[in-house]
């Protein structure tokens, strides 16, 4: 991804305007994202599955943040995740209730509290997420590893530029 002097290409969306998306780069991005993330939608409900049979698909994402992160407060889940307060809360109790998170008191300020992991959690997400590295070091075996990391890259700058 080439960044230009406008903060990474933001301002440049003027130039797209009209026939511009319909160059073929962007046709063929449109069709390999769709394809991407409705696969990882799918997986990422047998990914919940794995963890615990009564996991909601979507709650999946916040148990690898926590895992990723460390404890958080809810409203910071909420924002990351983009969903609201009653979302989150509805998701945590139900999180609470299968064993695979815990709210402890935010040592920082006493009136707020932090989500974390339980030891239960950790463990389930963490043989989850092993097994999906392991599936993808399966499939792209035949890959260059200097691919694999490019294509690491490339996720990045485009899950960067998608914040913005």
């Amino acid at each position: 991804m080439h960044e230009d002097g406008n903060g990474g290409g933001r301002g440049d969306e003027s130039h797209l305007s009209g026939s511009g998306v319909n160059q073929p780069e962007f046709l063929a991005l449109e069709r390999e994202l769709t394809v991407l993330l409705r696969r990882a939608r799918a997986n990422q409900g047998e990914m919940a599955r794995e963890v615990h049979p009564d996991l909601e698909s979507s709650a999946y994402g916040l148990l690898v943040r926590l895992g990723e992160c460390g404890g958080q407060r809810a409203t910071e889940l909420a924002a990351f995740i983009g969903v609201g307060k009653a979302t989150m809360s509805r998701q945590l109790r139900a999180l609470e209730d299968l064993g695979l998170v815990a709210r402890e008191p935010d040592p920082a300020d006493g009136r707020a509290w932090l989500v974390t992991l339980t030891p239960e959690g950790q463990e389930r997400v963490g043989r989850v997420r092993e097994a999906r590295r392991a599936r993808y070091a399966r499939r792209l075996a035949d890959w260059d590893p200097r691919e694999v990391t490019e294509l690491a890259r490339l996720l990045h700058e485009l899950n960067r530029g998608m914040e913005k």
